[in-house]
């Protein structure tokens, strides 16, 4: 498409919108209300702007161009842009809107998160397993405010007193022990028009697996049920409540082949899939999360019988989905349900000599002045923290590979994770791994050899829990040789993990696939391919993350802390800490 007809279909979309309110084109009000829906999910207190890009079509229609995307001060504009052009509308996250947050959020336990959504006016935010992170009580202090501390942080270190959320947080399928709900279920939303309401019933939940992902401590007592048979129970109630459109935020996703900005259920796949065969009639909209993955799915085209839409916006505000609805108030029917993915343009940005700058083909938006000024205190109050001496280390620990695809770094992290969890308290964990797309910065002390907090940020600044599953030996195998069969990411350079002290093994590229491994030793002893061995490694490859979805085969996982936390720690423990050698993976020579 060309960029006069790209312009022409965001024109010809206004002008269908504007026809649709009342007083605009007509004589007479027409019996039906427009609502607009504006999902998002898996914020994780991305305030600023994340030097990101979202490749959309460019102007040919046949390449692709890069938007720089994100920053909470554009999306703020674009949310009100979006409100703008109906009064009927609600703003909804789809979960992990706070926790795995970047420095200026996650440093003051996500508080500037929830009071620039407060200024932004979102509706409801649907758990999801990174709300537990802090454990439940922490996830309580943010809805309703107040600076009792259930963290290693104090709250409230800038924000004095911290109201909480004016929001909801919804939780249809956590329940106490006594059989209670620990935040509400559902939320609900009324819109009037010439005399006639319409009644929106949203549902709001986490994925069922929530306890294998966070800590044990922040769950206890807690009990996840079945995320279809809980949105099945909570719409029936709904309805039988008198709500006209059901919409289900459901922290559980999948992917899809189709591009970014395209309405398409191409390739649809993964855990919510599962859930979504099983939804009643009566859920009209599913917005979903977790996965970090883009799709808009008119899931009637793949099961007639679910005619709901199936929307997620990517991740950390770089997209947002705009869901038009129209009620016929006569039929008092839902007669038309359309869903889009906005771009959240920025100002761009520049990574080294790369300029990554925004496309006149698609909507920018300009950065709302007073969400900068609620982040300026937040932003100066981190400059201190930052420089906040963390621990000594003897030399500069790299991500650079050595000649067998190790990193000194990722080394060094690994056996700080190992560190972390090798009592059985901690997971009783007997090795470890750690992927390169995890690290992202080196690290080098000063002339002191001191290390301060902000280095160690900026080298895991996902905010991924440390995790320890069951593997057999067979299925440890099974993984080194994973590694090679797999494409090379640029962006994480190297497919090889880094392994923790104590681990070993030796590859040889030039054998046949499955035999290119050998010498896999544990403290000197062969490993057994039928014995069980405890592994410490991130949330995110626990989960396949990567590609290396050996990982996601393991059992008995057991949530640890935050990868952050587990570095700091370390260093804070162990110091000074010496550069781990780069020697523990031998890499055969071809001749």
């Amino acid at each position: 498409m060309s960029a006069l007809g790209l312009r022409a279909g965001w024109a010809g979309a206004a002008v269908a919108l504007m026809l649709a309110l009342p007083g605009c084109g007509g004589t007479s009000t027409p019996p039906v209300i427009d609502i607009a829906l504006i999902g998002f999910n898996d914020f994780h207190g991305t305030l600023e702007p994340p030097k990101q890009s979202i490749r959309v079509p460019d102007a040919s229609g046949t390449g692709t161009v890069a938007l720089p995307a994100g920053g909470v001060a554009y999306m703020a504009s674009a949310i009100a842009a979006l409100k703008a052009r109906t009064p009927h509308h609600a703003v909804v996250s789809a979960g992990d809107l706070v926790s795995a947050s970047p420095m200026v959020s996650s440093l003051f336990l996500d508080e500037p998160t929830v009071e620039v959504m407060n200024y932004i006016g979102i509706d409801f935010n649907a758990v999801g397993n990174h709300e537990f992170d802090r454990g439940w009580r922490e996830l309580l202090r943010l809805q309703h405010g107040g600076c009792e501390q259930f963290t290693a942080r104090a709250p409230c270190q800038v924000s004095q007193p911290f109201t909480g959320a004016r929001f909801g947080f919804l939780a249809a399928n956590v329940q106490r022990e006594d059989g209670k709900n620990l935040l509400p279920a559902t939320g609900i939303k009324h819109f009037t028009q010439g005399g006639t309401s319409v009644t929106v019933g949203f549902i709001g939940m986490t994925l069922k697996g929530t306890p294998r992902m966070v800590v044990p401590a922040g769950v206890a007592g807690l009990r996840f049920t079945d995320e279809a048979d809980t949105a099945n129970a909570q719409a029936a109630k709904l309805r039988a409540e008198g709500a006209d459109i059901i919409v289900l935020a459901l922290h559980e996703g999948g992917s899809t082949t189709a591009g970014v900005l395209e309405s398409s259920c191409a390739g649809l796949s993964g855990d919510i899939v599962p859930i979504l065969e099983r939804l009643g009639p009566a859920i009209d909209v599913v917005i979903s999360g977790h996965t970090h993955q883009a799709y808009v799915c008119d899931y009637a085209t793949v099961n007639p019988q679910r005619p709901f839409l199936l929307t997620s916006a990517g991740q950390y505000g770089t997209l947002l989905t705009d869901i038009a609805l129209r009620f016929d108030t006569g039929t008092r029917r839902l007669v038309e349900k359309t869903a889009r993915n906005v771009v959240v343009q920025n100002a761009g940005y520049s990574s080294g000599a790369t300029a990554v700058l925004p496309n006149a083909l698609y909507p920018s938006f300009a950065a709302d002045t007073q969400v900068q000024a609620l982040l300026a205190p937040y932003q100066a109050a981190v400059a201190p923290l930052a420089n906040k001496p963390a621990g000594q280390m003897n030399g500069t620990a790299t991500r650079r590979e050595a000649a067998s695809g190790e990193s000194s770094l990722g080394n060094l992290i690994a056996d700080a994770q190992l560190w972390a969890t090798r009592s059985p308290e901690t997971g009783g964990a007997q090795l470890s791994f750690m992927h390169a797309g995890g690290i992202r910065a080196d690290l080098t002390p000063d002339e002191q050899g001191l290390l301060r907090y902000g280095q160690l940020f900026a080298v895991q600044p996902f905010g991924n829990n440390v995790v320890v599953k069951t593997y057999t030996g067979a299925q440890i195998r099974q993984l080194l040789e994973l590694q090679f069969e797999l494409p090379i990411n640029p962006a994480e350079r190297t497919r090889v993990l880094s392994v923790s002290s104590g681990f070993s093994y030796r590859y040889d590229l030039s054998q046949p696939v499955g035999a290119r491994v050998s010498a896999i030793t544990l403290h000197g002893q062969a490993l057994q391919e039928v014995r069980d061995y405890r592994v410490a490694l991130s949330s995110f490859l626990a989960t396949g993350g990567s590609g290396y979805r050996t990982l996601a085969a393991g059992r008995d996982m057991l949530g640890g802390d935050q990868d952050m936390d587990v570095l700091e720690d370390y260093f804070r423990r162990t110091s000074p800490v010496a550069v781990p050698a780069t020697e523990r993976i031998t890499k055969a020579v071809t001749q």
